[in-house]
């Protein structure tokens, strides 16, 4: 029975991360852990600060392509992650939220995620099934 109540100090046990699949994303969703593999990555802004802010970071984004074995959808990656996104890298992605930019999911890692280079997948990435392809649309529903 002493076993079972928590010591002084003691963290409490982590619970073990739920894999999803990029097929299972949907809008407005976040908390995601999932194995991907990096497709292609392209750097979309690149902005120095003014000199006047130097100790501010410049901002860095690049939209990569992430896949597993069931679809693929495309990653915002920021300052120092894109250094992780890297073509033919695979990623675990903790902790990931899904934006909606001009319709379409994207994928993302804020400050509470984690993204971490691991050994490569051994599946072959679906490429047929773009996630970030399919628009939607916002519907108001009125109740009467």
């Amino acid at each position: 029975m002493a076993s079972a109540t928590k010591q002084e100090g003691e963290k409490p046990a982590k619970r073990k991360p739920v894999f999803t699949k990029v097929d299972q994303l949907k809008p407005g969703t976040n908390g995601h852990t999932l194995v991907a593999k990096v497709l292609s990555s392209n750097t979309v802004l690149h902005k120095g600060r003014p000199s006047s802010s130097h100790n501010l970071r410049p901002t860095l984004i690049a939209e990569c392509l992430i896949g597993d074995d069931t679809g693929t959808i495309v990653f915002t990656a920021r300052n120092e992650q894109v250094d992780l996104m890297k073509p033919d890298n695979t990623v675990i992605l903790r902790n990931a939220k899904i934006d909606m930019f001009k319709g379409s999911m994207r994928l993302a890692v804020d400050k509470w995620g984690r993204i971490e280079v691991t050994e490569p997948a051994k599946f072959v990435v679906k490429e047929d099934n773009n996630l970030s392809l399919v628009e939607y649309e916002l519907v108001n529903v009125v109740e009467e």
